[in-house]
């Protein structure tokens, strides 16, 4: 059930067993990609990742007949994160980790209000990854409702395509391609890969010393997009969502901490 869509009294009626609640950026994905591809990416794998677990294997209760999972609830996403790295380009927008924090928390708590007390935190931006943990934290012990959430980042759930992520790459543009193809501009897909930079950041005895993207990439990509077909993409969508149903189950099953 995608939230934004539905009637306060189709939520008031559905048996909803958790909330997803996809988390992006509006950031530079270099020439080729658009400024929404964390979200987009967020949203895609966030709505399969629903019907993965509703599509789920039905169980069978205590006299043996089979028992269906309840709906997820996609929550409408959040579109700007922490990403001041590339404020060197063009049209990004970030907002500080403690305002961003703040409103992902407080975004979940409103949900919790309903009875929505499981919330996973569907996340497409690497920038957001430390703040969404510890919000995650901080929601799960708050004692004020009954709430539990954790974090997940699709592209760290897709098996050994995870070595292959930079921005605005492979991995990033193969689920565009999959899931959004027309807004890749695909006329720029070559020269994208041309200036691309070969890994993301400046390394030095384990520290990355560029605080910023545009140290260490002149077009704001890392890694060859065109590596990253729609064939790829699809199979992306299929891991990260059957990683992401396989987690919202656990999630649904564990009590608050």
């Amino acid at each position: 059930m995608r939230l934004a869509d539905a009637t306060w009294t189709d939520v008031r009626d559905a048996d909803l067993d958790v909330a997803f609640v996809p988390v992006g950026s509006t950031e530079q994905h270099g020439p080729h990609a658009p400024l929404g591809t964390d979200t987009l990416n967020a949203v895609a794998v966030a709505e399969a990742g629903a019907a993965a677990y509703e599509e789920g294997d039905a169980t069978a209760d205590g006299n043996g007949a089979e028992e269906s999972p309840g709906a997820v609830a996609v929550a409408p996403p959040i579109p700007v994160g922490v990403a001041e790295e590339h404020r060197a380009f063009d049209g990004t927008m970030w907002v500080s980790p403690d305002t961003f924090r703040a409103y992902v928390r407080e975004t979940a708590e409103s949900l919790t209000r309903h009875g929505i007390d499981r919330v996973v935190f569907v996340n497409g931006h690497g920038g957001n990854v430390e703040a969404l943990a510890e919000v995650a934290r901080r929601f799960s012990r708050d004692d004020a409702h009954d709430g539990y959430a954790v974090a997940f980042t699709w592209f760290e759930a897709v098996g050994e395509h995870a070595g292959d992520m930079g921005h605005a790459g492979p991995l990033e543009t193969a689920l565009l391609r999959a899931t959004n193809p027309d807004l890749v501009r695909e006329d720029r897909v070559a020269a994208a890969s041309e200036g691309a930079a070969d890994r993301w950041g400046e390394w030095v005895s384990g520290v990355n010393l560029a605080h910023d993207s545009d140290e260490f990439t002149e077009n704001g990509a890392v890694g060859d997009p065109a590596a990253g077909d729609a064939a790829r993409g699809e199979a992306l969508v299929e891991l990260a969502s059957d990683a992401l149903a396989e987690l919202a189950r656990a999630v649904v099953d564990r009590e608050s901490i």
